[in-house]
């Protein structure tokens, strides 16, 4: 009979156990039983640590069913971890990649598991303020270094396609909310980011190695400074135009506590977080930006957002989800993020 953690995978543990002992062997921890559960984050690729005696690892692996072409790139993660390793980006040591879809149903990789903090609410709540400063400028930093860093001289130089990032990037995710929509589930609003978004592309040959998903979720914190000690979740990762990156990042200050853990009507000042021109200011020293953020940048984040959170949904519905209510909650994301981009369009933000 299986236990209740290996009734709840997605695949047979007895391969992964068996897979991993040959791999690892004694250095794996032969003669321990293996030890497996879910992490609270990763929506959309499954991840799980696991444990066998002294012995642990992260396990981040593609969802069963069907995925969509160029989604839930596992292999561009374990690539870029690979890249980074020993630069000024902090990333968990990458440990082993497996193509073979006969051990768990779905490419995996395995990388080492870093202890720290992780905060879900941009509000950081616990914190006092002058902690919440401190973690927000580490923030900024890091992702300054991201976009800082030497593409071509980490082997990255191919990591993404020629052409208008833009363009290429607004099409890809058009593609994905068509192939997400239901005439059931109505979201005037992406569909309008859609056409306003198309007709308002801008041209520019800033490039750099964008996160795609920079969010604090995604940042794990020594477990007493303020400072980030692993950048997690580089599924999205690609070369393309740094300002989404930080558009998407500082979507919290126009987004409510309860859209993401936004920050929209806090008391930033008495909290000790900095206000969104503070913090892009402090960014745009720190990666020598050439340029600032327009409408297009914040709008094209939301609807990158909301795209995401229908994803979520459209796997809730399918039974792939990891939230028992991933539909109802990726639903109502996709909802807020459209909503909040056309209010940004609206007002000219």
């Amino acid at each position: 009979m299986k236990s209740a953690v290996e009734q709840r995978l997605d695949f047979e543990f007895s391969r992964l156990d068996a897979y991993l002992l040959k791999v690892f062997g004694s250095t794996g921890g032969e003669g321990e039983p293996l030890e497996i559960s879910r992490t609270q984050g990763g929506m959309s690729n499954p991840t799980y640590f696991l444990r066998r005696g002294s012995w642990q690892a992260v396990l981040r692996k593609q969802p069963a069913g069907v995925v969509l072409p160029s989604a839930h790139a596992i292999d561009r993660e374990f690539r870029v971890l690979m890249a980074l390793k020993g630069s000024e980006v902090p990333v968990p040591q990458p440990m082993h990649y497996c193509s073979e879809r006969e051990i768990l149903g779905t490419p995996f990789y395995l990388m080492e598991r870093i202890e720290g903090r992780v905060f879900q609410d941009f509000a950081l709540p616990g914190l006092n303020p002058h902690e919440r400063r401190d973690i927000y400028r580490s923030m900024g930093s890091t992702l300054a270094a991201i976009h800082r860093l030497d593409f071509h001289a980490i082997g990255l130089g191919d990591y993404g396609r020629p052409g208008n990032y833009f363009e290429r990037q607004l099409k890809r995710w058009s593609q994905q909310w068509a192939s997400f929509r239901r005439d059931d589930v109505d979201n005037p609003a992406l569909d309008q980011l859609v056409i306003w978004l198309s007709s308002h592309v801008p041209t520019s040959e800033l490039l750099a190695l964008c996160h795609g998903d920079f969010r604090i979720g995604n940042l794990i914190f020594h477990s007493s400074e303020s400072r980030i000690v692993g950048v997690l979740d580089w599924e999205l990762s690609t070369l393309g135009h740094p300002l989404v990156d930080v558009a998407f990042n500082s979507q919290a200050w126009s987004m409510a506590t309860d859209e993401n853990g936004g920050l929209l009507g806090l008391s930033l000042v008495e909290m000790g977080i900095p206000s969104e021109t503070d913090y892009l200011e402090l960014y745009y020293e720190l990666a020598n930006s050439p340029e600032r953020m327009t409408t297009f940048h914040k709008a094209f984040a939301m609807f990158r957002g909301a795209v995401g959170s229908a994803g979520v949904a459209a796997r809730g519905e399918a039974g792939n989800g990891f939230l028992p209510d991933a539909a109802r909650v990726g639903r109502k994301l996709a909802l807020a993020y459209a909503q909040r981009g056309m209010e940004l369009i609206r007002s000219g933000h």
